[in-house]
């Protein structure tokens, strides 16, 4: 066939990885130039920078490709790069996302409902055009491969020549490199392959690293004062994706809680995650450290809050409705409800509200002792907004329903998220009439906050993930609301309403859910419990 067409029966090693370099820098990395232009809009003073920046783009896979690729190695590594890089490029491109270790956490954590939510046939168009039709080429593509001192001399030109064309570029263009390199840092996550293979090590290396830790025990001192006679039964609400600015209680124009409105509960309007995916910000919320501290290597190897309550003797029950705990819950009773095989209310996906059924079961199996649950919600979980809530809660309309979320207008994009909202609503205010109805025989509570937030389209982004420091504020910002029965009077419900504008984080959470508890233990600070009076 290459004879047929006059081109040459074999190609050089170095020039398959010179024609791959620039295919993936040219085809795979429309996120990426897109955010470079948005940062540096195409100008004629500027042209030349901009076409250096997709040469030394170019030259950087280039040099990737000549370290990992060798004679055998070549074709099986460079097959990998485009298929991997294909998909990388579809939710780059589709929803603005970056590939950081964060991310791959969060892929390693997916089960199969929502990586299902993820497929549509632009995803196989990305994965066919740009990852099997140029992975066939270059299998039926023959090598010419040199060996010996020749092999060496001819790759070490190759490479010479590709990375003095970057420096001089670089120092051509050195005061663009240099705000290029010091100020917008974050351009680096866009880049296809090199992100998803630093992140890939990173991951790696943090998994191996975990596995040979011993768990740390936590809070062996904690137990619950010979005085406390009054069993308490909490009920912590783990929400998904659920953004404080969508919800009435914090101004929001919508009437996204009608029932919570009704009941005296107060919303924290300045609460904000510690990370922003779940696999982050669930471990984050019930460990120890800060999240300034907190890493998900540590936290796996870290007793957490509920070992806590254990320790104290308190009865703790985990009821999930998402993809599963993130490791908090691996030494307690765990529940799952993603099936109809415990979740008797399931449709075209299983409800939150199946959770509830057990609940009330679950208090009367345990006539003694103070109890903890936690509900882990699917909440508003993306990008299938329109499957997170039963059809009677279609009150916003038109809604999207494509995980194409791209195709949608912002405001059918809103429409569904919001009409999700209402579903948690409702949800809650179940939660709280069950704790109603337990008023009398326990000190009775609920506390409610969302994992992270979401973006909804807003400068051009989707869903959730981005690393902090350039994450926006609607995947940071989430809903905190606490709901405190008649029966619980150590606890002033009017000096924590006093208190909900002030500035909050997960890190409070830990604090809090002590105090609750009434436990004493070396670990509790009085100043990070958000139910106790800033002036007390």
């Amino acid at each position: 066939m290459q004879k047929r067409f006059g081109l040459p029966s074999a190609i050089p090693e170095s020039g398959l990885l010179a024609l791959v370099a620039v295919f993936l820098t040219a085809l795979t990395n429309a996120a990426f130039f897109s955010n470079v232009l948005d940062i540096y809009p195409a100008t004629a003073r500027n042209i030349g920078f901009l076409i250096s920046v997709g040469w030394v783009f170019a030259g950087v896979n280039f040099l990737l490709l000549w370290l990992v690729c060798f004679r055998r190695t070549t074709k099986p590594v460079v097959i990998t790069l485009l298929m991997l890089s294909s998909v990388a490029a579809y939710f780059m491109d589709s929803y603005n996302i970056v590939i950081d270790k964060t991310m791959l956490l969060n892929v390693a954590n997916t089960d199969v409902a929502e990586a299902t939510d993820l497929l549509s046939l632009k995803l196989v168009l990305y994965f066919v055009l740009l990852g099997v039709v140029p992975s066939v080429l270059v299998y039926r593509t023959r090598i010419a491969f040199q060996s010996g001192r020749k092999l060496v001399v001819t790759r070490l030109k190759w490479a010479g020549v590709a990375a003095a064309s970057m420096v001089a570029l670089v120092v051509i263009y050195g005061d663009y490199y240099g705000s290029f390199i010091r100020e917008h840092k974050q351009l680096r996550y866009y880049s296809n392959p090199g992100g998803y293979i630093n992140a890939a090590a990173h991951f790696s290396g943090q998994f191996f690293h975990a596995k040979a830790h011993v768990l740390r025990p936590v809070g062996l001192d904690a137990r619950i004062p010979e005085m406390d006679t009054h069993r308490e039964l909490i009920v912590m609400v783990v929400g998904e994706t659920a953004r404080a600015d969508r919800f009435s209680l914090n101004g929001y124009s919508r009437e996204t809680n009608p029932l919570l409105q009704k009941n005296d509960v107060t919303s924290f309007t300045n609460f904000w995650s510690c990370g922003t995916s779940t696999a982050v910000s669930v471990p984050c919320m019930f460990a120890l450290a800060d999240a300034s501290d907190f890493d998900n290597d540590t936290a796996g190897s870290t007793e957490n809050l509920l070992d806590v309550l254990t320790h104290a003797g308190v009865n703790v029950l985990w009821m999930d409705n998402n993809s599963d705990s993130k490791g908090v819950a691996e030494r307690m009773e765990y529940r799952s409800y993603k099936s109809s095989d415990n979740n008797r209310m399931c449709d075209v996906e299983c409800r939150d509200e199946g959770m509830l059924n057990d609940l009330q079961s679950y208090i009367d199996e345990h006539p003694q002792g103070d109890i903890f649950v936690v509900l882990h919600q699917m909440g508003n979980h993306g990008p299938a907004y329109h499957k997170r809530y039963p059809p009677a809660f279609e009150r916003f309309t038109p809604v999207c329903r494509t995980n194409q979320l791209e195709e949608c207008s912002e405001e059918e994009i809103g429409n569904a998220y919001d009409n999700a909202i209402l579903y948690t609503d409702y949800f809650l205010s179940r939660v709280i009439n069950i704790l109603k109805n337990n008023d009398s025989a326990f000190e009775a509570a609920m506390l409610y906050v969302s994992d992270h937030g979401e973006s909804l389209g807003e400068h051009g982004l989707y869903l959730h993930g981005l690393p902090n420091f350039i994450a926006p504020e609607a995947q940071r910002h989430v809903p905190a609301i606490v709901w405190v029965g008649d029966n619980f009077n150590e606890i002033d419900t009017r000096s924590i309403t006093a208190r909900r504008d002030e500035n909050f984080t997960h890190d409070n959470i830990f604090h809090t859910v002590l105090g609750f508890m009434e436990i004493e233990t070396s670990l509790y600070k009085k100043d990070m419990d958000i139910l106790v009076h800033s002036e007390e």
